[in-house]
């Protein structure tokens, strides 16, 4: 801390910790020690900055922890913007859910020093090491213990950081030079579901079966709206493809009135295989427009997802897909995508492989993580059990999370996909109130799914 630190009320110790990995297990270990030599109720950990509190900041922040009984306690904070105005940051609540590793909280952690204490207790916390994962495993262990309250007031201030855009952060997790953060982040999170009866050995449920003649072998699912610049040329990347099966495309137009609509009954008119529809509902999100296509009579017996900006990286792609879901058993495969520019230039981070998927702990490392790659293909019958909710962001990763915990899932590594990163992409720029909302719900849906892995293990 910062001179700020003289402001501060009576009563208040501080401790400067010096670390070259100021999160690792040798870091929180020394904090622990320090604060076992004192008489502390509760613990301020600052992992960033030093605020300024105004008269009341630090003893509104106390009391509301001690008042809710947390064991870590977090609140909003004010940003001092460079032309002396301030912003308010907001946070979002936490629940069970947010065990994800970069969850927000701010630059300040309130920590239960009874809490804190029980972990140092002999046998409580004999975890390995930790370079990277070490507040981590603290954060989850006292979630474990004890409420993790949001104060949503702004408890202090601090000079505003430049954010980075939200379409370059949604990438950092698959970062291949951080791969050993990961592996470590991954052991953690893992172990937090074991401790708390959600962790699932891997899944081996038999798969929907159905009388059904399909269609067709494959159905490829574009929902889009207003995409006129870029439709055609997802539809002809999926037409193009060549395979021994029959397939379609089914483009679910919700609503287009940029001359998409006119482009998609053109490209109809010229390939039979095309299926243009339009729902009769105006209040689709994208995972609507799924269940529009995946329930339709002319859906075949395998969905596969094509976004209506990106397109197929070659002309098997059809094919792979498929003698993956013939090779074994699985309700959903998943393969690999390049970004590259509107132009199919190579764009930062290249190939995302998500090569932290294994079978044997994918399923439980999928509640840690954002997502899990492109393209998605389904089991159609294994689908139509749950199908997708209608939202426009996260339904993917909803019915993922469902699917992986019953049924196995298969992957592929080479690229499959051109992942096209433009001014137009949905997770561009997010602004920090569409970006909270995002990851609430995405909380939500995790919380959602670890009740029922827990019911699973009762």
């Amino acid at each position: 801390p910062g001179p700020e630190v003289a402001s501060w009320p009576a009563g208040c110790q501080s401790q400067c910790l010096s670390s070259t990995a100021p999160e690792s297990s040798a870091a929180v270990r020394e904090v622990l020690e320090w604060l076992e030599g004192t008489d502390a109720e509760y613990l301020l950990w600052l992992r960033s900055g030093a605020p300024q509190f105004d008269s009341r900041g630090l003893a509104r922040w106390l009391r509301f922890a001690s008042d809710s009984r947390a064991a870590i306690a977090y609140g909003d904070y004010l940003e001092q913007l460079p032309d002396g105005t301030r912003k308010l940051h907001g946070l979002i609540d936490y629940q069970s859910g947010s065990l994800r590793d970069d969850f927000d909280f701010g630059p300040g952690l309130l920590l239960s020093a009874k809490h804190l204490r029980d972990l140092m207790a002999p046998g409580q916390n004999e975890t390995p090491e930790r370079q990277y994962a070490g507040l981590y495993d603290l954060r989850l262990r006292l979630s474990e213990r004890g409420p993790v309250c949001h104060l949503p007031e702004p408890l202090y201030r601090l000079p505003a950081v430049k954010a980075r855009p939200s379409g370059e952060e949604v990438f950092d997790y698959v970062d291949p030079d951080k791969r050993a953060i990961q592996l470590e982040m991954e052991a953690v999170a893992t172990e937090h579901l074991r401790r708390i009866g959600a962790y699932l050995s891997p899944p081996q449920q038999a798969l929907v079966k159905t009388e059904k003649v399909w269609p067709t072998t494959a159905s490829v699912i574009i929902p889009v709206r207003n995409r006129a610049r870029c439709i055609a040329d997802a539809v002809q990347s999926a037409l193009a493809q060549k395979t021994a099966f029959a397939f379609n495309v089914i483009v679910v137009d919700n609503h287009s009135d940029d001359g998409t609509s006119e482009i998609l009954a053109e490209l109809s008119r010229k390939d039979p295989r095309l299926i243009h529809r339009i729902p009769a509902s105006h209040d689709l999100g994208i995972g609507g427009c799924w269940n529009e296509a995946i329930y339709a009579e002319a859906c075949g017996r395998i969905a596969v997802q094509l976004d209506s900006d990106d397109l197929y990286h070659g002309e098997d792609v059809l094919t792979r897909v498929v003698a993956e879901f013939d090779r074994r058993p699985v309700a959903l495969v998943i393969g690999s995508y390049r970004t590259v520019d509107f132009q199919l230039q190579p764009h930062p981070p290249g190939l995302v492989d998500h090569r932290e998927w294994t079978d044997a702990n994918g399923h439980n490392n999928a509640l840690r993580i954002a997502g899990l790659g492109a393209p998605r293909a389904y089991h159609v019958p294994t689908l139509r059990q749950i199908g997708f909710p209608n939202v426009s962001y996260g339904e993917d990763y909803a019915v993922v999370l469902q699917l992986s915990r019953r049924y196995a899932v298969g992957r592929i590594y080479d690229s499959l996909y051109w992942c096209r990163r433009w001014e137009d992409n949905t997770d561009a720029a997010l602004s920090l109130a569409t970006s909270n909302r995002y990851h609430l719900y995405k909380d939500r849906l995790r919380s959602s799914e670890i009740a029922a892995r827990q019911g699973m293990t009762r």
